[in-house]
């Protein structure tokens, strides 16, 4: 079995399932049609949610658009649910040889580098499909992330090709700037889009400042 679906590069939203949820959805399915690259599930789940018919509704959006969806930390999810295409873990996971036996289909794997080349390393060794570098700006939604250097993004680059992502308190006016200092291959949001009026069109003003235009489906 191959895997559907590759993370090269582009608009990677990341989702909060604390907000309410057909807010969320009707968010996420506008941000959708502005052309994401793939989705993940921030696993901050309210007390009472129900995790697999939350990942089925976020899935029936993301599956329409062909786009990846993937979940945060909780790889176990993947054994449960079919609609899940990977997991982004936020460091590195113990025993990622027996995640992989015991998910037991092929997946998505990405990680969290913060300002850590040895998670690089480790990532380019266990051939994880993209890396995120987090936070590159200060951001309410980056958490506990440490600002990274740009001068780190450049030393990764020299130790794998692994796509590579920023993240935290990214706009599409400070990747203009980042542009001119690192090169990179996509960005990750959370707020940056949800807690815009028009997610569409906010996706598009990353990707116009990513220069990447949206495929017509």
């Amino acid at each position: 079995m191959e895997l559907t679906y590759k993370i090269t590069g582009g608009v990677y939203l990341v989702v909060n399932p604390a907000m309410e949820k057909n807010l969320l959805l009707q968010k996420l399915s506008a941000a959708l049609k502005g052309g994401l690259a793939a989705v993940q599930i921030w696993n901050n789940w309210p007390d009472d949610a129900d995790k697999l018919s939350w990942i089925e509704a976020v899935a029936g959006l993301t599956r329409f658009y062909k786009v990846p969806l993937l979940i945060n930390q909780e790889w176990e999810l993947l054994k449960l649910s079919p609609y899940l295409n990977g997991v982004h873990f936020d460091g590195t996971p113990a025993g990622f040889d027996a995640i992989r036996q015991a998910v037991g289909r092929p997946f998505l794997a990405g990680i969290t580098c913060s300002g850590n080349l040895d998670h690089v390393n480790w990532a380019h060794h266990n051939q994880l499909d993209y890396i995120s570098f987090c936070s590159m700006f200060p951001s309410p939604s980056a958490g506990s992330c440490d600002i990274v250097m740009p001068a780190t993004v450049t030393q990764a680059q020299a130790i794998t090709q692994i796509p590579i992502f920023v993240s935290g308190g990214i706009t599409p006016e400070n990747i203009l700037s980042l542009k001119q200092e690192i090169s990179f291959d996509g960005v990750a949001a959370i707020s940056g889009i949800l807690s815009a009026d028009d997610p569409e069109q906010k996706v598009k003003q990353y990707k116009d400042a990513l220069c990447i235009t949206t495929p017509i489906l």
